[in-house]
């Protein structure tokens, strides 16, 4: 009883791709978080800048738009938790919903961006969640309560 085993070094596969430079000078994505809705656009440095720097909505930096480090984390947390090495121009235009979801929305379309120039970063940037469109929203008003689930005080007599 003889059996062959085959492994997997034996089967021939291509190295993936690495986008060095973006095309068209930027790479654009979209991120979402309930009603939410970021526009990212990655692009190379444009000066000698030694950080990333953000644009949001054609004005202001990521710390002026976000007035809590918590949200600012947030917003970085592709970049940090990602372990991403190099200096990017970020331009983001983002509308509805709250501080929070556009937080959530930035940072989903970052995550998405980062994949498009390194298709390796795939699997760390989905391990972390960034990569999912988070499903979650609001839950409607039903008849006859209060709110979604909240019912009127129940009185005996």
């Amino acid at each position: 009883m003889s059996e062959e085993i085959t492994t997997i070094e034996e089967t021939t596969t291509e190295a993936p791709v690495i986008v060095d430079t973006p095309i068209n000078g930027y790479i654009q994505t979209i991120g979402r978080r309930k009603t939410s809705t970021a526009i990212v656009r990655v692009s190379d440095p444009s000066g000698s800048a030694k950080n990333v720097t953000f644009t949001i909505n054609g004005v202001k930096g990521v710390s002026e738009y976000f007035k809590t480090d918590e949200l600012v984390k947030t917003v970085q947390e592709a970049f940090t938790k990602g372990g991403i090495n190099r200096v990017f121009d970020i331009s983001v235009v983002v509308k509805g919903g709250g501080i929070s979801a556009q937080a959530d929305a930035i940072r989903h379309g970052i995550a998405r961006a980062l994949v498009e120039l390194d298709p390796n970063m795939r699997s760390g940037l989905k391990r972390l969640g960034h990569l999912k469109r988070d499903p979650r929203r609001k839950e409607r008003k039903k008849p006859g309560l209060r709110k979604a689930r909240k019912a009127p005080q129940w009185s005996k007599r």
